[in-house]
């Protein structure tokens, strides 16, 4: 695998290119203002009015209504949620490509899908963050940055991949290293991690560890802790130092008891539905649910909110998070 560090990236590819960001959330914040930092040309395009607008200026950002920003912009860098991307662009930005132009995402879903269907003569790339947009800012002002990834779907003009890399070391990527993927290898990963592992699996055992002691009889509290609690903690060892590291950290009993029986819960059975799961993404079937999900007015994802809402480890949680200082 390819890694660029900040040696390898010329950012004079820039020099002469006005970079419009599209949204103004963690991402669209952080992008923008280390871009604009590291003493490229951008200005943010933004529903006009609006609270995002407002802390766009607040911050010091040129900012413009979203077609003003298309039109004035070589470089059009969209970071506003996956399910609205298809309807701004094509309101609001498709209008004002020209040939040369480069439409930039941060996530492959909308051009892997086909949501986006982008006009001949426009460079299609991503320069993606792998992490948080609060840890991409706090990072960079730090002086260090997160890595991130780089590719290239359409090199319309012989220089994309030059472009998305000075974007990624603008942002800070390229101080702890840039990686070349594909918008394939990145969405098809990326929506499976989130679904599998990062958001649908862990809250998923964090729930079924925190309901099988509550039923037990044991306190909501002690569950609480010993389930989802101090999950950080081991995460965090893990993210430092490896699952070798974290083996070591704890004690032998934990160790022993852990390797020993981690197989009972992560079954085959489990592997199988994740690989059912990575199917369904691969093949187009999680993002039709999806699209008519939104299409419909999101009922279905509102009614799992209230029913997460009401989960007895969320009142539990919310309880002692304040005990902690975490929540207020």
């Amino acid at each position: 695998m390819k890694i660029y560090y900040e040696k390898d990236v010329d950012t004079g590819v820039l020099a002469d290119k006005t970079i419009a960001v599209i949204g103004y959330g963690s991402q669209g914040m952080a992008q923008s203002r280390n871009m604009a930092d590291s003493g490229l040309n951008v200005i943010v395009g933004l529903r006009e009015g609006g609270e995002s607008w407002k802390a766009a200026v607040a911050d010091g950002m040129k900012v413009m209504s979203v077609e003003d920003a298309a039109k004035a912009a070589d470089i059009i860098h969209i970071l506003i949620p996956d399910e609205i991307q298809g309807a701004v662009y094509n309101q609001s930005i498709k209008p004002y490509l020209e040939s040369g132009n480069t439409l930039s995402f941060s996530h492959g879903y909308n051009i892997h899908f086909g949501y986006i269907k982008v006009p001949e003569g426009v460079n299609v790339t991503m320069s993606a963050p792998k992490g948080p947009g609060a840890m991409v800012r706090r990072t960079y002002l730090e002086g260090f940055g997160i890595p991130g990834l780089v590719a290239v779907e359409i090199d319309a003009t012989g220089d994309a991949k030059q472009l998305a890399l000075a974007m990624g070391k603008g942002c800070g990527l390229a101080r702890a290293g840039i990686l070349e993927t594909t918008f394939k290898e990145e969405t098809e990963t990326d929506l499976f991690g989130e679904q599998a592992v990062l958001c649908g699996g862990v809250t998923e055992l964090i729930k079924a560890g925190f309901k099988t002691l509550v039923d037990a009889g044991y306190q909501p509290e002690v569950a609480y802790f010993e389930t989802c609690h101090e999950l950080k903690l081991i995460v965090d060892i893990i993210y430092e130092k490896g699952f070798a590291g974290m083996w070591h950290d704890v004690s032998n009993t934990a160790e022993f008891g852990g390797i020993s029986r981690r197989s009972r819960i992560i079954t085959p059975e489990a592997q199988e539905e994740m690989a059912k799961i990575l199917k369904e993404i691969q093949e187009g079937q999680f993002t039709k649910e999806w699209t008519l999900e939104n299409q419909a007015g999101s009922p279905m994802l509102n009614r799992m909110r209230d029913i997460e809402g009401d989960l007895e480890i969320e009142e539990v949680g919310s309880k002692l998070r304040k005990l902690c200082g975490l929540q207020k």
